[in-house]
Parts: structure tokens; sequence; C-alpha cells
């Protein structure tokens, strides 16, 4: 150094603290079932999303409804005061409320193809919000609907006599001027005062009550010749996409009648087909960037200002098996069945049937991380196939802060994976008032024995086996849609026509 000061020693940077483990709480469940209570096919959830601020929760069902639940507790709208004096951090939790209901779809006939169009809604998607009206997108596998539900104060219709006596009360009729005990008519007439006690005259008034109206704002139809898998809203708030097992259309909320091809991976022979397109979704800030998942365990992310038709993707995300490790059913198991942006739109995290894989949208060499699921299935994926269980959709989502990511398995768990810096933790738990929850260090231990869950399955009976800890499992309860809140560690899931909420 110039001033003779010795230099100061280089220090390295702290190590980052590893995450505390949450600690998940049951807070709220809609329509539980009782014991022994059958559950109708058309009650089945199908589909979940919280809105961009975490207010509203919606949720679709097989039977093609849409029901909207509100937030209730006063934790976002006391002062700080009062907040710390009722300690709500610690005495309040997240709570909603049934908010409204309605008829988003209806069963349809295809005469063309002599084909049914199930009610069944595969997404919801919540649009921006615009003075004090909710607007959200809902579709089944070939229609999407473009909702506004609003809330509007109750107006009455009181009907009264008019009379002399309380004339200035209720007013003169409309063009008639009054000339002692008569009026005068807007023709010339005159109402003699007898006359006017037969005239009614409705008073409106506007009660304190309200109501929430469903309105159906735009139908988007006839633009997918396969089942709609996926429906994203983009960040400009103008567009959204909708993407089926060959294509991907992109759609002007205000234009209902045309739509734009700008993925099409339909080959020019379909005998040529080698993979389909599973789930796809909007950069979350990024109007031009999109990515799409495969059935052969690929995400490509797509620039929509390269070319009009996006046949050439940007990246290409895609985990090469090890040499001789493949089987029949690496192919199946390797498909993405849903896919999610972080907040910040720096990691993708996807769904197979065994894994769920966080990547790096600056890094296509492989995934970041892998979490296993249920690896002790792997065992029985020959039976798995017989049953069709290994088709099964899964879903995934990741906690605002992106430090955790979520999905679900099957008797109805669903399983919190650490990815911060320095985390192991994994968090089973169960859908059901009491949730168990247990630590798991390494979720891939080897599989004990399981009995055959084949034809036990065909003849409609309880599907049960033993898990690695010895815990039993059902396949015929099968936990595939949840959603984690944008802001707060508040899962939703969605078990049969149930809808279950834990927080942490």
């Amino acid at each position: 150094m110039m001033n003779g000061a010795a230099a100061p020693e280089p220090t390295e940077a702290p190590a980052p603290s590893p995450q505390v483990p949450l600690d998940w709480r049951f807070s709220q469940v809609f329509g539980e079932r009782g014991a022994g209570e059958d559950v109708q096919d058309v009650d089945i959830i199908s589909a979940i999303e919280f809105n961009k601020l975490g207010h509203h929760l919606a949720t679709g069902d097989r039977g093609g409804r849409v029901v909207l639940f509100e937030r209730t507790d006063a934790k976002d709208h006391v002062s700080r005061k009062d907040a710390e004096k009722a300690d709500y951090s610690i005495s309040r939790h997240p709570e909603f409320r049934y908010k409204t209901e309605f008829q988003s779809h209806e069963p349809e006939f295809d005469y063309l193809k002599s084909l049914e169009i199930e009610e069944k809604i595969n997404k919801i998607k919540w649009c921006q919000e615009t003075n004090g009206a909710s607007f959200l997108l809902s579709t089944n596998d070939k229609t999407i609907k473009f909702w506004k539900v609003q809330e509007k104060k109750v107006k009455k219709i009181c009907e009264m006599n008019m009379n002399p006596s309380n004339a200035p009360a209720n007013g003169s009729p409309v063009g008639s001027t009054m000339c002692g005990s008569s009026a005068r008519t807007p023709n010339g007439g005159i109402l003699k005062p007898g006359g006017l006690p037969l005239l009614r005259l409705p008073v409106v008034v506007t009660s304190q009550e309200t109501s929430l109206a469903a309105n159906c704002r735009r139908v988007y139809a006839h633009a997918h010749d396969y089942h709609i898998n996926s429906i994203s809203n983009n960040s400009d708030g103008e567009t959204f996409i909708s993407a089926d097992d060959l294509r991907i259309n992109l759609w002007n909320l205000e234009i209902s009648n045309q739509s734009f091809n700008i993925v099409d991976v339909k080959p020019t022979n379909m005998e040529d087909l080698t993979e389909v397109i599973t789930s796809a979704e909007f950069h979350p800030s990024h109007c031009n960037t999109l990515a799409y998942s495969s059935s052969k365990g690929s995400i490509r992310l797509v620039d929509l200002r390269q070319s009009a038709l996006c046949d050439t993707h940007s990246k290409l995300f895609e985990q090469h098996e090890a040499p001789g490790s493949r089987s029949f059913f690496t192919e199946i198991i390797a498909s993405i069945s849903d896919i999610k942006f972080s907040m910040d739109g720096r990691h993708i995290v996807s769904r197979d049937y065994m894994t769920l894989k966080l990547w790096d949208v600056n890094m296509d060499s492989g995934p970041v991380a892998t979490f296993q699921v249920h690896e002790y299935l792997r065992p029985k994926l020959c039976d798995l196939y017989e049953n069709d269980s290994i088709f099964d959709k899964f879903e995934c989502c990741q906690s605002g802060d992106g430090l955790r990511v979520a999905t679900g398995s099957y008797s109805n768990i669903f399983r919190v994976f650490n990815c911060g810096a320095g985390g192991s933790e994994v968090t089973t738990l169960e859908a059901t008032r009491n949730p168990t929850r247990r630590q798991i260090q390494n979720p891939a231990r080897p599989a004990r024995s399981l009995g055959s869950l084949t034809r036990v399955v065909r003849r409609g009976a309880e599907n049960t086996g033993i898990d690695a800890n010895g815990n039993s499992y059902d396949l015929s309860t099968k936990l595939l849609h949840l959603a984690w809140h944008p802001s707060e560690n508040l899962i939703a899931c969605a078990a049969a026509n149930s809808l279950y909420m834990y927080y942490a």
C-alpha cells in the first residue's frame, strides 16, 4: 500500500443459513365428506387457482362449476398498533369464506365427430381486476370462457299511493302541475282530488344487501381439435394462450372469434407423431416469452419475437437417461404433467410421474435440483401401467419466495420440498384435519415388497399397499391439484370433493 498500511485479509462470504423447517398446520376445509359418504363424480375438484394478490381462490369441478372463496381475516387491513396488540402473527391464521359459485360449462355433444364433450373444468386463471370486479378464464376440453364476477347492491321497488296529504313526500306525477286541490296533466287534463289515490308510483330504494352476479363476457371456441390442457395469462393483461396436445394458440381477451396458432407440433403424417404438448405457461413478467413441456420430458422456451410460428425454441431443457437404464416405462414416467414459473421468472418447476424438478432458465444443461416424490412405487411400474395409475397427472406449485416447492401423491398426501440454500427438508402431510407431519431426510429409500395392485383396482375395490416407511397407501385416493398462496406459506389442495388449506 502507498501509505504503508497493511492490506486487509480477504474474508470469506458467510455461508447461507439453512432454512428453518416450517411447522404446517391445518387451517380449514370446505366440502368435507362424512364417514361412509359417497362422493359424486361431478363434485370432484379438478382445478385450483389463487388470484394475483391471494385475496381470492377459485376451484373448478368435474360438474362444470366454478366456486369462489374470499379472504376474510383482517390481517392486511388493521393498523400496525392493533396488529401488535392482537398479535395477529401468532393468534390469527388465514381464513377464507365461500363467496359464490356459478355453472361455467355444460356437457355438449359434437355431432360432426360423434364425440361427447365433458363439462369438467380443466384449468382456471384469474385476470386483472377492474373497478372492483373480478375476471377469470375457465376451460373444459374444447371451450374457454371469460367471466366477470361483480358485487351489486340490491335495489328494492316499493309502490306507494299518491294523495294530496303526502304529495310533498311522494312528489307529483311527471309533467303535472299542482293547482290547488287538483293537478293538471301534460295534455291539459285535470286530475280531480279523488283520482289521486288511484295512482301508484314505484319508489326505488337501495338496500344494504348485496348480490354477486357472474356474467359470461366472451366464449373462445372452435380453435382446438384436441383436448385443452393449459391456459395462461400474459403479463401484458391483453392476451392469453391455450394449449392442446399438438398446438398452442394466442388469443386477445377482447376478440373471441379469432386466434393465432403460434406453436404447431403436428406432423404431416400422424404415424410419425412422437411427442405431444402437456402443459404451457407464459413468463410472469416477459410478455414475449413462454414455456411448454412435452410427453418426452423436455421443456422448451419460446420467444414470440423470433417468428409468427414458433417452431424453433430459444432454449431446450431436458435430462437424458443414463445409458443402459432405459425400459418400457422410461418415456411414460418422463412425461411432464405440469410446469410453473417462479414468481421472479428465474426458475421453472416441473412434475413428471416420479419426480419434481427445478430448472434454472439460464442453465439448460440439466435441472438444478431433483426431488423424489414416491420412489417406493418404482418396482411396481408394471402394475401401475396396467391399472392406468401411471398416467395420473399431478400438478406442482412453488412458494412466492421461491424457497419451497410442493406436489401431491397417493393416499391424499402432498410433499413440500426445501429448494433453498442448504435445505434438505421434506415434509409429508395428509389432506385431513389432523395431518401427520414427517421430516424425511432421504425420500428415495429402498422400497419394500408391495402386494399386487392391479386386479383389485379393476374390480373397483380399495387399492392399497405399503410405502417405504411402512405406512399403507391407496392408489384410488390421489391428490392431483394444489396451489400455493402468492405471498404467504398457505397451500390449498383438493382431495376428491374436499378443499383443504394449510398454513405455516
